[in-house]
């Protein structure tokens, strides 16, 4: 079973909503251990690698906890959470301007994405008035049920 990107940042975004404090996964030459701090909050990510592996091209780092950013949910930030399973979209049609840009104010129940499910367009709206601080999701990516779209600062 092979892993990529944007399905370890999918696995770590359900982690980080649920009640799982300690998580580890395990697949070929590939190894990742995530573990909950109860008080914080706060994700530690540890990749290990079974074998020596060639040098990648592209590579992430995680931060350590002591020097991390506060998390959105630490900062009284909202989350926009997809209602469905589908796809995200920032703007109403490829050639239009998105609905909202990172630091935007929205008003409660302004249209902020789209998600597209089964050839329907379905506007996602604001559940509070604020700032758009992080767009989440990248356009045109397939969203889950529950997956957070984008943080408000209320």
């Amino acid at each position: 079973m092979a892993i990529n990107f944007t399905e370890l940042r999918e696995l770590l975004g359900v982690i980080s909503q649920s009640n799982i404090t300690e998580f580890s996964l395990k697949s070929g030459d590939f190894e990742v251990s995530v573990r909950k701090d109860g008080m914080a909050g706060g994700i530690s990510v540890v990749p290990q690698a079974i074998a020596p592996q060639p040098a990648p091209v592209v590579s992430a780092s995680v931060p350590s906890p002591e020097v991390a950013a506060p998390s959105p949910a630490d900062q009284k930030w909202t989350a926009i959470v997809s209602p469905m399973v589908g796809t995200f979209y920032r703007a109403p049609a490829p050639d239009e301007p998105p609905f909202v840009e990172v630091g935007d104010a929205v008003s409660k129940g302004q249209g902020v994405c789209i998600i597209e499910a089964m050839k329907l367009m379905n506007e996602i709206e604001a559940e509070v008035a604020g700032q758009v601080m992080e767009i989440v999701v990248e356009n045109g990516e397939p969203v889950e049920y529950g997956q957070t779209l984008m943080w408000i600062k209320p």
